[in-house]
């Protein structure tokens, strides 16, 4: 995973920024497929193709959508020296990108926060607002390396330090809104709606900064786009048709319950005490368990054999020969 990661940095220094990011599905569908091979399952022809058709399905529409993607993605890409950096961060179409991502990202912040708006859209869209920003300053940071690496010193810049801040703080939002999301959706939910909502926002935030798309044919943008919706819809079907996890219950909470009394009416759930006994439920001090649990003690009714003045046994004894 981390070689993974470090060749996606540096693929950011050689290629387009719209074109790097929608290659993301190429990791789904290896996922799909390595998956498939690993876990052995085994299953029957018509269970087979009833569970794995969608994936299948989602497989060769994320491969044609990548194929549109790569050719009719755009080709100019410029170096990325520190006056080519800061002249694309200070211009117009960029500032005015910065005010509405900055709008929405709190409108949306706000919702979520003091709202409870818990939906998986105003979460992931969070995330991806953040992510836009990560690969913008990952290009910068990647490419200015690349050329340091080549001879031409680029460390000397002030922006690469303001683009490597900015790198690792919004990488580090952006995992712990991931995480929050984690938390109460499914994980294959959160894959195809993430995917979707990141690659749109970021090939949006690559064409403003970079200008990707400057000098492109409507013909081009188009299938570019066509690849792009393609390539999403191959992804949905790919996560659609995983199982959902059932998470695990160690204990019953009897706090949950209205009008339950606990075991030790202290507000604490009934859990397994382990020192002591491997009992469900079991109590925490077991010291006066024989007081609780003391046997009770039945009633002996004495019958009247003969007289009514004679005290009689409780019982009868009958004696029984050996024959017998």
């Amino acid at each position: 995973m981390l070689l993974g990661e470090l060749g996606v940095f540096a693929s950011y220094a050689f290629a387009p920024l719209s074109l790097i990011v929608p290659l993301s599905a190429v990791s789904v569908i290896a996922s799909a497929i390595i998956g498939i091979i690993f876990i052995k399952e085994k299953w029957k022809p018509k269970d087979f193709l009833r569970r794995y058709v969608l994936s299948f399905v989602g497989c060769g529409l994320a491969i044609v959508g990548t194929y549109l993607l790569v050719t009719f993605a755009p080709n100019s890409h410029e170096k990325m020296t520190g006056e080519n950096i800061t002249r694309h961060l200070v211009s117009w179409p960029f500032l005015l990108y910065m005010l509405v991502e900055i709008i929405l990202f709190c409108l949306l912040l706000y919702f979520y926060k003091e709202k409870n708006a818990n939906n998986i859209v105003v979460i992931l869209l969070l995330v991806a607002l953040l992510g836009s920003m990560t690969v913008v300053t990952v290009k910068a940071v990647a490419g200015m390396l690349v050329l340091s690496i080549q001879g031409n010193l680029q460390l000397d810049y002030p922006i690469f330090y303001v683009m490597f801040v900015c790198m690792v703080a919004t990488a580090i939002y952006q995992a712990a809104f991931l995480s929050q999301a984690s938390q109460i959706y499914d994980s294959s939910l959160i894959a195809s709606v993430g995917y979707i909502l990141s690659t749109t926002v970021a090939i949006t935030a690559g064409a403003v900064f970079y200008l990707d798309f400057i000098g492109e044919d409507a013909l081009h943008i188009c299938m570019f786009a066509l690849g792009c919706l393609i390539a999403f819809l191959g992804v949905f079907l790919i996560t659609r048709n995983r199982k959902k996890s059932i998470p695990f219950e160690p204990y019953i909470s009897m706090d949950a319950m209205p009008g339950m009394q606990n075991m030790h009416d202290k507000g604490m759930a009934v859990q397994p005490d382990l020192k002591a006994s491997f009992s469900y439920g079991a109590l925490e001090n077991n010291d006066n368990i024989s007081e609780i649990y003391a046997p009770a003690t039945l009633p002996v009714m004495q019958e009247e054999h003969g007289s009514r003045s004679a005290s009689g046994v409780p019982y009868r004894v009958l004696e029984h020969t050996k024959k017998e």
